[in-house]
């Protein structure tokens, strides 16, 4: 299954060609929307968020970055885009959040959450729930990257490694 899973997360790394967008979630300010206020109290957890987003996101390839309301309304998003609307939503709820940009011949984002003693992370709409030790651990799965950089929920980089 791990194996699958890995795959199934390079394929789309490949396929996808996500952009390298940064966006400030500090400055997103919650619509005055019922539905999605009601949404992001129904997803507590990133376990949740992932099922959502597999559930009703569809891939698509663009050169900017949406706000997670935006994603919401669209439903069609990539691998930035997914990650900050995982990553607000987590927040939200309390969980400490990072964002990953990867970069191969194209860059490709992931979220990581901080839950109890370990990280997970989701790439795309796919949660890995195992238990990792460190950003490294995560960054292990991922074969050709050249440089990743991590950041916290506010886009202080934590982290950045060159091969």
């Amino acid at each position: 299954m791990k194996k699958l899973l890995i795959l199934f997360i390079l394929l789309t790394i490949f396929l996808s060609g996500c952009g390298s967008g940064l966006y400030n979630l500090n400055h997103f300010i919650l619509p005055d929307d019922a539905e999605f206020l009601a949404l992001i109290q129904e997803l507590d957890t990133p376990e949740k968020i992932c099922q959502y987003m597999k559930e009703n996101f569809e891939p698509e390839n663009h050169d900017v970055t949406l706000t997670p309301y935006q994603l919401y309304l669209t439903r069609k998003g990539d691998c930035d885009d997914l990650a900050h609307f995982g990553r607000f939503i987590a927040n939200y709820h309390g969980y400490e959040t990072y964002l990953v940009l990867m970069h191969f011949d194209v860059w490709h984002a992931i979220a990581i959450y901080k839950e109890g003693n370990c990280y997970t992370f989701s790439d795309n709409q796919l949660y890995s729930k195992q238990c990792y030790n460190s950003f490294a651990d995560i960054l292990q799965i991922y074969n050709g990257w050249s440089k990743y950089i991590v950041y916290d929920y506010w886009n202080n980089v934590v982290k950045q490694v060159t091969k």
